[in-house]
């Protein structure tokens, strides 16, 4: 699909620069079928989706390298844009027979490998994105996606969705009913100054890792509300009786699940004792800025950051709040001077091989709980469920999701080894903290 949009270029930063060496990112959103015929279905995504690329151009250009020449040494550097001339996104309708709703959100089992098979550029670098679409959508009663992580980051993402999501549901809506889209003005102009790296070419920088990827096991858990809050107290009494009070009173949800997550996966990898860990996750930028960004940021604006390392054996003989304050450190040390220092770093030393933060001796925690993902209500219905496919994982990587219900619920999207998620499955305090979906799910396909 090609789209008539103004022929700018959207000069890239840091932010968005680093990420050339990462892969697409790979979301769905599971739905129960339309009432209405496959094809209307797919004519109704394209006529919205067309609608939607009016506003948010961007996402249907292409990612353009311009290299900069020097008189005397010839091409010394070059910089990186979304180059918003309509070459299109691509939209690919295909047929899983005989695979139904149950058979892709199996209660308290592995999230099945067909699953890996409805998202689109399975090994693609955001580098690609020179020639690839910066979008690819393929749709059924699963609509998968896969976008580019140098345009966007998930906060992003999930704006212009929405934006297609309203636009899509006001399309179904009988003549006369109220209701008009939420004007969106999104910004396109990047925080950071263009960077320029002092390379000719960026190709022999970009890692691609061999295949096949080693085996994993991937399994969707629920952390209920009640249980995030136990979780939470449990590491706030912890804290106060060792007598850390500051610790104690900043301790969150997301600090206390993600020293469960920590501590449970690093006695399932029986690491050695001296093995250093650590937790590594993504952190927005936006509201840490002064002043924050505009609401409407389209583009890339996270961080990754991480906790301390430590040894397993000193991990595993800490108490729970202990982790959870190691990583609220950690959170509270991102402020603004520090943002503002990583990319004077980053300036002094441009590279595109940040990205790979595999640790097999750690976890790794990106998307959020505060995304609006069960909002995309097309016309029939909002998600039964959301699933991530194959890229970016590896042994540890979690993914958080707010769960289907609302309420606080948070969840997680596990990946590890197989014999790590086998052992993860004795691991009662690890357990004692997940929700069982068998009735839940149940519930919700039989409505």
């Amino acid at each position: 699909m090609t789209m008539p949009v103004p022929a700018v270029r959207v000069p890239l930063g840091s932010w968005d620069v680093c990420m050339l060496n990462g892969d697409y990112q790979q979301r769905g959103l599971l739905y129960a079928t339309p009432p209405f015929s496959t094809a209307h279905l797919v004519d109704h995504l394209r006529a919205t989706l067309a609608d939607a690329l009016a506003t948010y151009y961007p996402v249907a250009g292409r990612l353009a390298t311009e290299q900069h020449r020097d008189d005397e040494q010839g091409i010394v550097a070059c910089s990186v844009s979304i180059d918003c001339a309509g070459q299109g996104v691509e939209i690919l309708h295909a047929v899983a027979g005989g695979v139904s709703v149950a058979d892709v959100v199996p209660p308290d089992a592995d999230i099945p490998a067909a699953v890996r098979s409805f998202f689109p550029l399975d090994g693609a670098t955001n580098y690609d994105g020179h020639e690839l679409p910066l979008l690819v959508l393929a749709d059924g009663v699963f609509l998968g996606f896969a976008y580019n992580h140098v345009l966007c980051d998930a906060t992003s993402w999930w704006d212009f969705l929405n934006a297609w999501v309203e636009i899509a549901r006001l399309r179904l809506s009988p003549p006369g009913a109220p209701g008009a889209v939420t004007p969106r003005t999104p910004t396109f102009e990047r925080w950071l100054a263009p960077a320029v790296l002092p390379y000719a070419d960026l190709a022999g920088l970009i890692e691609r890792p061999s295949p096949p990827p080693p085996p994993q096991r991937e399994r969707m858990l629920r952390f209920s509300a009640e249980s995030l809050v136990a979780l939470k107290e449990r590491a706030r009494q912890e804290l106060l009786a060792a007598g850390d009070e500051a610790g104690a009173a900043a301790v969150t949800k997301f600090q206390a699940l993600s020293s469960l997550l920590l501590r449970s996966v690093t006695r399932a990898r029986r690491q050695a004792p001296d093995q250093d860990t650590v937790c590594r996750f993504a952190v927005n930028n936006r509201e840490r800025l002064r002043p924050p960004l505009p609401a409407g940021y389209f583009g890339h604006s996270v961080d990754a950051i991480s906790a301390e390392a430590m040894g397993a054996s000193e991990l595993l003989a800490r108490e729970h709040g202990w982790a959870a304050a190691a990583v609220g450190r950690a959170v509270a040390a991102h402020t603004e001077a520090a943002i503002r220092a990583r990319v004077a770093a980053w300036t002094a030393n441009p590279t595109v091989s940040l990205l790979r933060l595999f640790d097999a001796h750690g976890v790794v925690i990106t998307s959020s709980p505060r995304l609006d993902v069960y909002g995309c209500d097309f016309g029939w219905g909002k998600p039964l469920a959301v699933r991530t496919g194959r890229a970016n994982k590896h042994d540890g990587k979690v993914s958080l999701f707010p769960g289907q219900d609302g309420g606080g619920d948070i969840d997680v999207d596990l990946a590890l080894a197989p014999e790590h998620m086998a052992a993860l499955e004795l691991d009662g305090e690890f357990w004692a903290a997940v929700s069982p979906d068998a009735s839940r799910l149940a519930r919700k396909l039989d409505d």
